[in-house]
């Protein structure tokens, strides 16, 4: 006598996706000898059939990594020599603290609390300025 195979309305250990844990599960729907929807015991939760025994899928740490071309790279550099550059010809004593109503020319020395130390590129009519960094240009917002 051969033993078959699992069936719709046997018990079946699964990984169910609501508790998060590997419980016993009714076999709700079969495809061909495999079962692909289960019910959980535990929270009475349908989902389809997760293998206990499969590999957990992990994120890889390149997944979510920033590309970073090279002429980016190139970009981000050139604008750091600059802002050395319009530093160095600067006493960072004088720099201004940052607000928001303050009024700005080109040229001038800013201290942001977040960005840092920047000068001032370009100011607009549009209530915007272009203000140079150690890691780049921000658009920011003066009077």
């Amino acid at each position: 006598m051969s033993k078959a195979g699992p069936s719709v309305g046997d018990q079946i250990d699964a990984r169910c996706t609501k508790c998060r844990k590997i419980l016993n599960h009714t076999i709700v729907a079969m495809v061909d000898s495999r079962p692909v929807r289960v019910m959980c015991n535990t929270c009475q939760g349908q989902h389809n059939y997760k293998d206990p025994n499969a590999p957990k899928k992990t994120k890889t740490s390149t997944a979510k990594t920033p590309r970073v071309t090279k002429a980016k790279a190139n970009h981000r550099e050139i604008e750091r020599q600059e802002w050395e550059n319009l530093c160095s010809a600067k006493n960072s004593v004088e720099a201004a603290s940052y607000a928001m109503d303050g009024q700005y020319v080109p040229g001038s020395l800013i201290k942001h609390k977040v960005f840092g130390l920047g000068v001032v590129e370009q100011a607009t009519g549009n209530r915007k300025m272009i203000v140079i960094f150690e890691e780049g240009k921000k658009v920011l917002r003066c009077a």
